[in-house]
């Protein structure tokens, strides 16, 4: 789901910083690294209180927490906490009811009624309605929704009426999503979608308070957002650290057991290994943190029952900003894809069990009846790095070009970010002759960058919302919201158009392979990784996984001593 350059020492003392202020605290204490009584005999996961604290590094300051405006994992996150939708999905990818405890769904697929439980309420004591829904999904349409249009609109495209809405071309009154009564929401959507239910379990479905209309920056603090989730915001220290605590409110408030989730934004593999292993956080790696590639092996030797890899539903990937020169050239992209080694990558590199990547859709998202990934192997291209030299001089020669121009490759700040740009800049330089600078930036520059089209090449990285390819096809459709490369191509276009108006599967699964195919051979981007979740794990904390697409899922984990 990132230029503010981190150094060790800097890190160090901004831990140091945090300690003396309380900000952060030893293992599950709400006091500094010494009780009140000038010691801490409190167990791991628990304060002197009895209080149950779990504590991770979000690494960097949340983008946004309007689930209208989320777009990145760090967002997501802390918004998974405090937000919930209609369903949830669980640790064994089973939908399972929320806010909504039943559903009807009709003959035909294409009717969706879902009943609200009773006793959902907002953080503020309000009763979380039908209705709430109903506004929270047209307002991600509205095209004029500010500080800006919602990057994830078009995953509401399965509504009826709700593409026209977002685009200009029809009506608010078209959606058709309607409360007929404060627990009873009605969906219709396109055509049948076998997943539709996993979907709506998504941070762009979760519901606001119809009091956001009067306050567009309800999100920017912690006393102004009202959340229905089984958290709420505690304290936000912009920069510096994020509290949630147990919301009160919450109507399944007897199965949260954790009191509160703290998390530190330290930008700094090191660090957080450091923050790990002196005990003021639980929890340390992916998804938004990351350990230091060349103490892996140590970490694992040491610490065998707490060091974990697991794979994940996600891509590691370059960009290229294809509105300008030379990158609007498909030759020059696909040289400089093909002179990338990914076993060096992986191997050396990377060193976390990923995955080398030759097309879109990582393992682990269903196909038809099997896996996407067996029943259509990413053979879209190999590594051959002379026919590469000669693609590149054709694509050169094509653009007017005697040489290519030095150019820069800008990622997220971050340990394995940098040593991944740095091994692909030498493979460009010794591979193909060409030369490229690197640079860094911070998480929400680095985003704004990518959305203004203020880049040459950059790095991305995209895990699966829900279990279907199309979460990963469907990016790079001209009008996309997340299509921060400026690729347009009709003919991409019409078959993800064509896989969105069937709900024969066996077609849907053939259409979004000549799609991926194509994205391929015009190689707006560049593959590089399936991934993997490289984290460690405090001993005592339960029900705290990773899901199949990457993410934490802390909400219903507690500590229980070893």
């Amino acid at each position: 789901m990132r230029n503010r350059k981190t150094t060790l020492a800097l890190s160090v003392l901004l831990i140091i910083a945090l300690l003396a202020a309380g900000c952060v605290s030893k293992p599950g204490s709400n006091q500094p690294s010494k009780g009140e009584q000038g010691n801490n005999t409190a167990t791991e996961g628990q304060g002197a209180t009895g209080k149950q604290q779990f504590r991770l590094n979000l690494s960097t300051e949340p983008p946004t927490l309007d689930p209208a405006q989320a777009q990145d994992q760090i967002s997501g996150t802390v918004l998974n906490g405090i937000f919930e939708g209609l369903t949830r999905v669980n640790e064994q990818a089973e939908v399972v009811p929320a806010v909504a405890k039943s559903w009807v769904i009709s003959e035909d697929g294409t009717k969706y009624t879902f009943q609200l439980r009773d006793d959902v309420k907002w953080s503020n004591g309000d009763k979380v309605t039908a209705q709430d829904f109903e506004f929270a999904w047209k307002r991600v349409l509205n095209p004029d929704l500010k500080p800006k249009a919602s990057p994830y609109a078009y995953m509401l495209y399965y509504i009826k009426g709700a593409e026209d809405y977002n685009s200009g071309k029809g009506s608010v009154d078209d959606v058709a999503v309607k409360a007929t009564d404060e627990h009873t929401l009605e969906v219709e959507i396109n055509t049948a979608t076998p997943y539709f239910l996993s979907v709506v379990s998504f941070v762009t479905y979760y519901p606001v308070h119809s009091s956001v209309t009067d306050n567009p920056a309800f999100a920017s603090k912690a006393d102004t957002l009202i959340s229905n989730g089984a958290f709420k915001m505690s304290d936000w220290k912009k920069g510096t650290s994020i509290t949630i605590a147990k919301n009160e409110n919450y109507y399944d408030i007897d199965n949260i057991k954790l009191d509160s989730v703290h998390f530190t934004m330290v930008n700094d593999a090191g660090s957080e290994v450091n923050m790990y292993k002196t005990d003021i956080i639980d929890y340390a790696g992916k998804p938004t943190g990351v350990l230091p590639t060349d103490q892996l092996e140590s970490l694992k030797a040491d610490h065998p029952d707490e060091f974990k890899i697991k794979s994940t539903a996600g891509l590691n990937y370059y960009i290229f900003n294809t509105t300008k020169k030379p990158f609007d050239n498909v030759k020059v992209r696909q040289a400089m894809s093909m002179a990338i080694s990914r076993s060096d990558l992986t191997e050396k590199v990377t060193r976390g069990q990923q995955v080398p990547a030759y097309g879109m859709v990582p393992p682990g998202i269903s196909g038809e009846k099997d896996d996407f990934r067996t029943e259509y192997p990413d053979n879209y291209f190999t590594e051959d790095y002379e026919a590469a030299k000669q693609l590149l001089a054709e694509g050169l020669q094509e653009s007017g070009l005697s040489e290519m121009p030095e150019f820069s490759l800008l990622y997220n700040t971050n340990e394995i970010n940098q040593k991944v740009a740095e091994a692909i800049v030498e493979m460009w330089r010794v591979n193909l002759g060409i030369n490229a600078s690197i640079g860094n930036q911070e998480w929400n520059v680095f985003l704004d960058n990518r959305r203004a089209l203020n880049y040459e090449v950059a790095r991305s990285a995209w895990g699966a919302d829900y279990n279907d390819p199309i979460t990963f096809i469907d990016l790079y459709t001209t009008t996309g919201g997340n299509n921060d490369i400026g690729y347009s191509n009709p003919a991409y276009d019409a078959l993800v158009a064509e896989v969105n108006n069937t709900s024969d599967q066996a077609v849907r699964m053939k259409k979004m392979a000549e799609a991926e195919k194509l994205l391929m051979e015009d190689r707006p981007v560049i593959p590089l990784f399936y991934d993997s979740a490289v984290y460690m794990l405090k001993p005592g904390f339960k029900n705290i996984y990773i899901d199949f697409k990457g993410d934490i899922q802390y909400v219903h984990g507690y500590y229980e001593a070893p």
